[in-house]
């Protein structure tokens, strides 16, 4: 589990541009994967060993300054709530502004940290112009350019010395489903018609999240903890639909579990929100199961269900080997299939697949369909393994896998997933020299 650093501030500061830096400099380390800043909103980045989630509360506010206006108490607020450090960023160009001084007043009353950076500092007369922002009264503040990265260095250096250290989750932690998903979709409902109903309840505990209650939970002979994130605590003055709160309260519980049940409403559809959370999900390689509650109130005929499936898949492209259950919270309608396939989601996650077996299946399958030539260079693959990774990772040893494009990078992975059953679970492969 990593920290969580927002980014708050005005609009036109070049919080974003913040943002891509930071996240991108991650990518650049340790990331192989491709379309990982899916949504520009949220990311993981990487400093010093230090992995943390990154947020940038800027992406949530549409509409023009005074419609901010509106919103920036509740964006801080809900950074200040959510998040273990704030960055502030002000803009050295425009000085000390109106929204400046209301923003620092919230930051102030904060017992957490917060990073005043004044963007935008690329000369020595800009660096004598930020002394200004000493006024906000919140003590030191870091001169960076979020365009050159001039003084991102030492701000990421600060950040992660007050981060709270990671925690590696410890092997006998029984597996952790997390319920997510939009407010109002039912996610309260499901987890109430699966604890009214059932006997097998071992007991409650205070979630190890500071925000979110587990219940250790045992059907099918198989124990886990239900983690809700519906119901937490109800905030003073936030809007229950708020988008990023939406975003901050799915980003702690699914770095927590180890399988999402997303559960969206039928009635309004597969939308940008649930997309959001989706690769959330994906991008931190957790289990997924998507739950379509109030199934009992759609008009249906006999290919709804399959007109419905598809559709929600053409969104989810190319990740779409996830398992798409039909419930109805209020009447208990599958509810408990919803289980029963959060539980082979989850034994799909931890599958280990033996070096032999893997070699005899998809050596085999590679020879018969190599991966096409490149610049009249053939290349040749002559061994796989499973890494010892607590998600399915598979290394592909060649002698030139630099040749090695996405599209076969796809195909490889999709014979994985059909010899080996990994439905619901991300899988990354990797090619490498041999």
């Amino acid at each position: 589990m990593s920290g969580i650093v927002a980014i708050v501030g005005r609009p036109n500061v070049g919080k974003s541009t913040l943002f891509n830096r930071l996240i991108k400099r991650r990518e650049a380390i340790v990331d192989e994967i491709s379309g990982v800043t899916r949504d520009r909103h949220y990311g993981k980045s990487d400093w010093n060993g230090k992995e943390f989630s990154l947020i940038d509360t800027g992406g949530y506010v549409v509409g023009s300054d005074d419609i901010f206006e509106q919103e920036i108490d509740k964006q801080v607020e809900l950074a200040i709530e959510e998040a273990d450090v704030i960055v502030f960023v002000v803009d050295v160009s425009t000085g000390v502004t109106g929204m400046d001084v209301e923003v620092a007043q919230l930051l102030r009353q904060v017992n957490k940290p917060v990073f005043l950076a004044v963007n935008k500092v690329d000369s020595a007369v800009r660096q004598a112009d930020a002394v200004e922002f000493y006024s906000l009264g919140l003590g030191e503040y870091y001169n960076i350019s979020g365009i050159n990265g001039s003084g991102t260095g030492e701000l990421l250096d600060a950040i992660v010395d007050v981060l709270p250290e990671n925690v590696e989750e410890e092997e006998e932690e029984l597996p952790r489903f997390a319920v997510v998903g939009r407010p109002n979709a039912g996610k309260s409902s499901f987890i109430n018609a699966l604890l009214g109903e059932d006997r097998y309840i071992v007991t409650d505990i205070a979630g190890t999240t500071r925000d979110s209650v587990d219940t250790r939970y045992n059907r099918f002979g198989f124990e886990f903890n239900l983690v809700d994130t519906a119901g937490i605590r109800r905030k003073r003055k936030v809007k229950e639909d708020l988008e990023f709160y939406t975003v901050m309260r799915s980003v702690r519980a699914i770095e927590y579990c180890d399988v999402c049940l997303l559960v969206i409403d039928a009635n309004r559809g597969f939308e940008g929100q649930d997309l959001n959370i989706f690769w959330l999900a994906e991008r931190n390689k957790k289990g997924i199961v998507i739950l379509v509650n109030k199934w009992d109130l759609v008009e249906k005929d006999t290919d709804s269900v399959k007109k419905f499936e598809t559709y929600i898949r053409k969104q989810i492209e190319p990740f779409t080997d996830v398992p798409i259950v039909f419930i109805s919270a209020l009447t208990k309608q599958r509810i408990y299939k919803a289980i029963e396939t959060a539980v082979e989601v989850y034994k799909n996650k931890t599958k280990r697949i033996s070096t032999s077996k893997l070699n005899e299946v998809m050596l085999p399958l590679i020879e018969k369909n190599p991966p096409p030539a490149h610049k009249g260079k053939y290349v040749k693959i002559k061994f796989c393994t499973q890494l010892p990774t607590p998600t399915p990772q598979f290394a592909f040893f060649a002698n030139l896998p630099q040749y090695v494009r996405d599209p076969y990078r796809r195909y490889v992975e999709n014979k994985l997933r059909q010899n080996f059953d990994f439905t619901g679970v991300p899988v990354q492969v990797y090619f490498r020299k041999k």
